[in-house]
């Protein structure tokens, strides 16, 4: 009997597809992926709220949406619901196209922030306080693998993101720095919270959701 020496071929791993928001729907698979996307989107907001109620540090675009809320008589989530709409706006010039996913982020996110932080206090012990904080951003990048891999529209930021970079030729990470550099510096001027959390979440949450993401991709072929 002849043994085979060639390599097992590897599967290869799912994609993520540049669709339309039709087609995206079109692509089936819509009783695992919708589900997934208000998964991600729930848990995204949860993580907002434990990074919020740990009280060291925010996300880039969160630094902005707390200091937002020290001048008008809104909640953090629904800051984030009217700042995502206004992002929309800009994505006009940028010829980006929302799907159901970006619609559903802009809200989602921010009533199950709100949610999670009626029902969460601030802890006194540090430890805790750090425990919710490195949670949050673990649980961000989770939250975030799910949405995008349900492959049904980028969030308005990400949209903001890659559309900067396809009318400008500059690099994704280029745009990315200067975006969140931007928020960050007007959110401290409006009297945003900036702590180690922000600076844990900005080098983290990149290769954590890359690490994670493979598993969360739904395959539309």
């Amino acid at each position: 009997m002849t043994v085979s020496t060639e390599p097992t071929p590897q599967l290869a791993r799912p994609a993520l597809a540049d669709l339309g928001p039709i087609a995206q729907l079109r692509a089936g698979r819509l009783a695992r992926r919708l589900p997934q996307l208000y998964v991600g989107l729930v848990l995204y907001g949860v993580s907002l709220a434990m990074m919020l109620r740990g009280d060291l540090g925010l996300a880039p675009w969160d630094v902005l949406h707390s200091g937002v809320t020290r001048h008008v008589p809104l909640d953090i989530g629904q800051v984030l619901i009217v700042v995502s709409f206004v992002v929309l706006v800009l994505w006009i010039p940028l010829r980006e196209m929302p799907g159901i996913g970006t619609i559903s982020n802009a809200v989602v996110i921010g009533l199950a922030a709100d949610v999670t932080l009626a029902l969460l206090d601030t802890p006194s012990p540090l430890a805790a306080r750090v425990a919710l904080m490195l949670g949050g951003i673990v649980l961000c990048a989770l939250a975030t693998a799910c949405y995008i891999g349900a492959q049904l529209g980028r969030g308005p930021r990400d949209g903001l993101m890659t559309g900067l970079h396809r009318r400008t030729g500059l690099s994704l990470r280029l745009v990315r720095t200067g975006l969140e550099v931007a928020v960050v510096v007007i959110g401290l001027l409006l009297g945003g919270h900036l702590g180690i959390g922000t600076v844990l979440f900005a080098l983290s949450i990149g290769p954590l959701t890359q690490a994670l993401l493979p598993a969360f991709v739904v395959d539309l072929t």
